[in-house]
């Protein structure tokens, strides 16, 4: 199995990724990414439900092939005893167990932390869950909305009008994904300098709570709900607000410290709203009106054209379309098409790190169902009537 992650720093790393979805193949997405050797181990006849989500590319989910390059896919089947012994056979040349069931359910398939990491104690075993692996809340189902709205970050960014919807998954990828990979880099260095392997509990909302040092401070300092428009970074301030502009599409103006803020009075030729603190909370109500005002009487474009260069932090809210075709991120090479196997192609958004000044410009595309099963199981001294049998008994 050829890696054709374009970055070594994982080299030699190898994972094996039980996991659905989002938070987890977005986790393995990163670590093969940096060069790590990823096999997805997926149940026979369904694999990783996403494969099947619309909209569907040449038959496979957009979204699964958005998260799963660079990977390969073997089918086994866990539930079987037999499949549970192929697994811990391939443990042995692995690094890294991934998953991401609810917690308990590997342990009662004989597989869990405790007896893999006894089979191999250099083990790094990362389980991905919604609320971690124990807690009172421990077993219960979520979906992203569910943890951003358990740990208060619905409620910090919403508006007062009515609770907003993220358009990206905070808590499954910067709370789960990006969490987990930062976990296992660090297990990853303590069994390089010959230590001992681990179990890590990514729990997803403890990483969004995680995220809420400035917000938990100001409520324990202050011992004041930071609710919508109530803190300097959700709308109190008229200098950190969203506005409207004459053609209906939206600004944001991030003018917080002094220095942006005269820069923006000035550009807009209202000197006199640099007079007094910009952050005084009395003044809050008439600045907003003031800017709301200035705003509505240009259009977007013309936002952008008159505030280029001005050091302002003012910006336009893009839309993707906007995002895809901007020039900053194609010049650091955040999209690629990638071809894919009936001849397509397919947008994709690049690793966010880059090496050596480079990002990666070849990828592998995300495999087919089971795709190199045999291949795997050659590997492990299978003959081809075993591999049939394997399949006959619904193992593989």
């Amino acid at each position: 199995m050829d890696n054709f992650a374009q970055y070594d720093l994982l080299k030699g790393l190898k994972v094996l990724d039980l996991t659905r979805l989002l938070p987890g193949p977005f986790c393995s997405m990163v670590l093969a990414d940096y060069g790590a050797e990823v096999l997805k181990i997926e149940a026979p006849g369904e694999g990783d439900y996403l494969r099947s989500w619309s909209p569907l590319v040449e038959g496979v989910s957009a979204f699964f092939l958005a998260v799963n390059r660079n990977k390969s896919s073997m089918t086994l089947n866990l539930k079987e005893a037999e499949g549970r012994a192929l697994f811990k056979k391939l443990l042995l040349d692995y690094d890294v167990v991934l998953e991401s069931f609810r917690p308990g359910v590997m342990a009662r398939l004989g597989c869990g932390p405790q007896e893999l990491l006894a089979l191999k104690p250099e083990l790094i075993y990362c389980a991905i869950s919604g609320y971690g692996q124990f807690g009172p809340e421990s077993l219960k189902a979520g979906h992203d909305l569910n943890y951003m709205a358990e740990t208060g970050v619905l409620h910090t960014t919403s508006s007062r009008e009515i609770p907003g919807l993220s358009g990206i998954q905070v808590a499954d990828v910067a709370g789960g994904a990006l969490y987990a990979v930062s976990a296992v880099l660090a297990a990853y260095i303590r069994v390089l300098k010959g230590g001992k392997g681990a179990f890590l509990d990514i729990s997803m909302t403890d990483g969004l709570v995680s995220m809420l040092p400035l917000l938990s401070a100001y409520h324990y300092t202050l011992g004041l709900d930071p609710a919508p428009d109530t803190t300097i970074f959700n709308g109190q301030l008229a200098c950190y607000h969203i506005y409207r502009t004459r053609d209906g599409r939206e600004i944001a103006l991030g003018a917080l410290e002094e220095k942006f803020w005269q820069n923006f009075c000035r550009a807009v030729e209202r000197e006199d709203l640099i007079a007094g603190d910009h952050q005084a909370l009395e003044r809050q109500d008439y600045l907003k009106k003031e800017v709301a005002q200035i705003f509505a009487a240009r259009d977007a474009e013309e936002w952008h054209r008159l505030l280029a260069g001005r050091d302002t932090c003012c910006e336009i809210l893009k839309n993707m379309t906007e995002v895809h075709a901007d020039a900053h991120f194609n010049a650091r090479a955040m999209f690629w098409r990638l071809p894919l196997a009936g001849g397509g192609e397919l947008l994709q958004t690049n690793c966010a790190v880059m090496v050596d000044e480079r990002k990666p410009v070849r990828h592998r595309p995300a495999p087919a169902l089971g795709q190199h099963t045999e291949q795997i199981l050659q590997k492990l001294g299978y003959d081809e009537t075993a591999i049939a049998a394997l399949r006959q008994s619904g193992v593989v």
